[in-house]
């Protein structure tokens, strides 16, 4: 008995020390990521998730994330020598470098290699640059600050680094009480403690007289207006400004013109719009000169969650037909408790009742796919829980498939090519909607869940997307483009 206690007491203190070991070497790791980022304004991620300003132990589980492509976990030591192997580099351009995605490629490819400084360096070839690679700072104006404008800005913050890409300049408020510090400090609250998203790891401090926020350092001018035409953004020394409107009032291109106030140069909407440009980062952002579109919309969350995998599945099989089912999590728009509400169904309980209700996610395909107009239909219900919907893709293909076969199409673009920044690939079967919280991905595909029919010619697709802070992450992706500051990616 005592022979087999001490059995377990070593075997429980080489797993400890082992653990140990792994953290050290991921304290290793955040320790480069940061002189990189802050340095060099070269940005780390592993499988496209940041890994910036997170603790050892959250960094060794996205490692586990691997086990979604190539069938093994990543090894914290790999991580970390090609981390290094990076920042040995002298000439490397700014950019975003997916160390997970190195990793996999150098378990798979290193047989083809002699050494693993040699494969970084053919990966990375093309790469050099100079410290700012024609990259220059665009300042960002959010005209709202509700449930979208409070997470773009933390996005947006989040990502700040040394201030090279997006800057957020203003925040516009329509004011709703007469002590301007007072408001200031309500916003703040919001902005600092989140019920879905949590606390926002950072400061967030208000201007004596409430005219700023102070978010790490970032000083965010808060303009409060009852109209855009009241403001004259050039007052707040900001220029040639992209003007994020997550407000939702105005909905087409003659009433959003009126934000193209001086100081602003582009207007994005978080919406769809019916006549101006729907765009999805990653699917249809090429086709567009923002020279001449100075208004567009980033489309809706439902959009920007199905359109990445529906374009996959287009070129590969081709689309007949197909009918989308949104279950999806209850919004501002309803009612917390019966009320009256100029649409229907939508006046009664959020938290208390499945809404049937219509979307316009099926038509809003048609702007960014144009050649599937008329062929998908689309319904939605909203469900009593506060964040994260699910997407069901029932379609009718034109080349027979297997789910296998499907699952793997859409297994490789989750990790390589156009779509890896909007496509998450889940394997597991017990994934549930609060996982996908946070998911900087538009969509998580349920892949245990694909059905395929017998003769193969028809297909549903369950994904799950965060409608709130995923599609967030893509509003900026967008901005970022627009703007013209996205650096190199090797993903």
């Amino acid at each position: 008995m005592k022979e087999k206690e001490l059995l377990i007491r070593n075997n429980n203190e080489v797993s400890l020390n082992t653990w140990r070991e792994k953290e050290k070497s991921a304290l290793d790791l955040i320790q480069i990521v940061g002189e990189l980022r802050f340095d060099r304004a070269i940005e780390l991620v592993i499988f496209r998730r940041d890994i910036y300003d997170f603790r050892p132990s959250e960094v060794l589980n996205h490692h586990l994330v691997a086990k979604n492509y190539i069938d093994q976990e990543i090894p914290i030591e790999l991580t970390l020598e090609i981390a290094q192997q990076i920042a040995a580099i002298e000439n490397l351009a700014p950019s975003k470098i997916d160390i997970g995605t190195l990793a996999s490629e150098w378990l798979l490819e290193s047989a083809n290699h002699q050494d693993i400084n040699a494969f970084i360096g053919h990966k990375l070839d093309g790469f050099s640059g100079n410290e700012k690679n024609g990259i220059e700072s665009k300042d960002i104006i959010l005209y709202g600050f509700g449930r979208i404008g409070r997470l773009l800005a933390r996005r947006i913050i989040e990502l700040t680094g040394r201030g090279d890409q997006l800057r957020l300049k203003a925040i516009v408020i329509r004011p709703k009480l007469k002590d301007q510090k007072e408001e200031a400090q309500k916003r703040a609250a919001l902005l600092k403690t989140d019920t879905v998203h949590g606390d926002f790891q950072g400061i967030v401090e208000v201007a004596e007289d409430g005219s700023e926020l102070i978010i790490n350092g970032n000083r965010v001018q808060l303009i409060y207006a009852k109209q855009p035409t009241d403001i004259n953004y050039t007052e707040y020394g900001i220029q040639n400004a992209l003007l994020i409107d997550n407000t939702g009032v105005w909905r087409n291109r003659e009433e959003l013109s009126v934000h193209l106030r001086p100081g602003v140069e582009n207007v994005m909407l978080t919406a769809p719009a019916a006549d101006i440009p729907n765009i999805v980062y990653g699917v249809n952002h090429e086709d567009f000169d923002f020279k001449k579109e100075s208004i567009l919309c980033a489309a809706s969350c439902t959009t920007n969650a199905i359109v990445p995998i529906i374009s996959v599945l287009e070129k590969r099989y081709g689309i007949e037909k197909g009918h989308i089912e949104t279950v999806h999590s209850y919004t501002n728009d309803q009612n917390l408790l019966d009320n009256f509400h100029k649409k229907p169904r939508r006046g009664r309980a959020a938290a208390e009742n499945l809404v049937l209700t219509s979307t316009g996610a099926a038509k809003a395909v048609a702007k960014v796919i144009p050649h599937l107009a008329g062929k998908l239909t689309g319904n939605a219900v909203r469900i009593p829980t506060p964040n994260v919907s699910l997407a069901i893709m029932n379609l009718s293909l034109k080349l027979g498939t297997s789910v296998k076969e499907l699952n793997a199409i859409l297994q490789e673009a989750a990790m390589s090519g156009a779509l890896v920044e909007q496509i998450h690939y889940s394997n597991s079967t017990e994934y549930v909607s609060s996982q996908a919280i946070g998911m900087t991905a538009t969509s998580v595909l349920d892949a245990p869940s694909t059905l395929v029919s017998h003769d193969g010619m028809n297909a549903v697709i369950y994904a799950w997307y965060d409608n709130e802070y995923g599609y967030s992450c893509q509003v900026i992706r967008l901005a970022k483009h627009v703007a013209k500051v996205r650096r190199q990616v090797y993903f």
